[in-house]
């Protein structure tokens, strides 16, 4: 049996990053509660609390609220990558900008003619500010310098630009708001070439249910917005550093790019 104790400093600030980790930034009540100080009341019936308001909490209704007419709308009217950033930061209707510490909006070169599109920024990305920061994005850099290729030369963002908590897949209502950002920002960059890491990335943009292990490696014409590109799914970094045996998988897709700039005098 476990020494029933009080935690140190140093347990408590462990617990705290798992809970972060697992999205849990919100106290139950207007005050935390010591359960551990808390002794009940033998066979007596605990007394009712006192009849409160109950009111859903804004980061889980404002993306079921919110209007995709008001992200299409925006998103059009942006005329530079720079403007686009600065709508889609001042932009309220999704509920992940209200958990997330900041914008994750995109990192590379905007005049590359390689974009990369991801799910959604992670806990690295998330404190940083930029896409693929963490350890995915570091093997994501190896994999692009085993191509001759490097940040310099691609353009690099995701699916939906603000952290889901706890890491998980971000749901068909947020994705459906942020697409018309990432629509917009593709036709601004106009890539010739468009490679999406991952399965939902992939299901976005090349509108489909398909699985990733069905589709990854194989190209197609795609068109994002009213722009049309070359493109291909492959595996995201996150997945290979999670299934090692993969990576083979990704390799051949890498040469598949490597193969795609040759023909194409990229």
């Amino acid at each position: 049996m476990a020494e029933d104790r009080p935690l140190n400093n140093a347990e408590m600030v462990s617990v705290l990053e798992w809970y972060r980790a697992a999205g849990v930034d919100l106290a139950v009540q207007d005050e935390p509660v010591n359960r551990f100080a808390q002794v009940a009341a033998p066979n007596r019936r605990p007394a009712l609390p006192p009849q409160r308001e109950i009111v859903a909490p804004t980061p889980i209704t404002a993306s079921l609220a919110a209007d995709p007419g008001e992200a299409r709308s925006l998103a059009a009217s942006a005329q530079t990558l720079g403007e686009l950033q600065r709508l889609l930061d001042a932009y309220d209707g999704c509920g992940l900008k209200q958990r997330a510490t900041q914008l994750v909006f995109a990192d590379g070169n905007p005049e590359a003619d390689i974009m990369l599109i991801g799910e959604a920024p992670g806990a690295e990305e998330d404190r940083q500010g930029k896409p693929f920061v963490g350890k995915s994005g570091q093997l994501l850099d190896r994999m692009l310098a085993a191509i001759g290729l490097d940040r310099t030369k691609v353009y690099i963002a995701n699916t939906v630009p603000w952290r889901p908590p706890g890491n998980r897949t971000p749901t068909p209502e947020e994705m459906a708001l942020c697409m018309p950002f990432l629509n917009r920002q593709v036709e601004l960059v106009a890539p010739k070439i468009i490679v999406t890491l991952g399965g939902p990335a992939m299901q976005s943009i090349f509108a489909t249910t398909t699985g990733i292990l069905k589709m990854r490696g194989k190209w197609s014409q795609v068109t994002v917005g009213n722009h049309a590109a070359e493109a291909m799914p492959t595996l995201h970094t996150a997945y290979l550093l999670r299934s090692p045996a993969a990576k083979h998988q990704a390799w051949s897709d890498l040469l598949s790019l490597r193969m795609k700039l040759d023909a194409l005098g990229l």
